[in-house]
């Protein structure tokens, strides 16, 4: 696993500032960046997780808000234990997670909630240090964009085009970063949707009464 003052002096390589005497970007900034740019990677290799959760009495309702930098809900599991697993189909409303059952469960049960979260920066990092490098193109790209527009209207010593030459490395290092995004394997795997998807009609309550037939 890498970590975050690594790809940090990555990018100051890229950007050619290692002069700390008279850095052009403070830490803070290109931490910002590196976040900016580890988020967008997360969204195509997440962190995968699973949480086991225990709902409330008799409801088919499970919280999520524990689920802390979460980009999306994969699979629930229910009820747990089973082989091969016992997944079910739900649906996701805003920090709710709702089974799609025929009955609520009754008393307080458990469901594993399969998951995928943003990846972290803190401490060892969650993601491969052999990405470290996508990483940390995409956040020289931002940082020298943000640069460009700050430098465009402003008097530069390196002369009036110093604004330019920086909007072109980023415009190539932004698409180099996506482009590496897009030749992730996980970008092009074929997600089965048999279990994961909500139902466009769902199950009937045995508590509801269809009425008339």
């Amino acid at each position: 696993m890498s970590n975050l003052p690594a790809i940090r002096a990555t990018v100051r390589q890229d950007l050619h500032d290692e002069d700390a005497s008279a850095y052009r970007w403070t830490d803070g900034v290109l931490d910002r960046h590196i976040e900016r740019a580890l988020l967008e990677y997360s969204h195509v290799k997440p962190l995968e997780k699973t949480s086991t959760i225990q709902n409330i009495t008799d409801t088919r309702d499970v919280v999520l808000s524990n689920l802390t930098n979460r980009i999306r809900v994969v699979a629930a599991e229910f009820p747990i234990g089973e082989y091969p697993p016992s997944f079910v189909p739900f649906s996701v409303w805003g920090d709710i997670l709702t089974l799609d059952l025929e009955g609520a469960p009754t008393g307080i049960q458990s469901v594993n909630v399969l998951w995928h979260a943003a990846h972290s920066s803190a401490g060892n990092g969650t993601f491969p240090e052999a990405h470290d490098d996508i990483i940390a193109g995409g956040a020289a790209g931002y940082a020298a964009l943000e640069w460009s527009s700050f430098a465009s209207n402003r008097l530069n010593v390196g002369g009036d085009d110093v604004w330019g030459r920086y909007m072109e490395f980023a415009n190539i290092r932004i698409r180099e970063f996506h482009e590496a995004l897009r030749r992730l394997p996980e970008a092009n795997l074929l997600r089965s949707g048999r279990f994961y998807t909500p139902h466009t009609v769902r199950l009937r309550s045995q508590v509801t009464d269809p009425g008339p037939q």
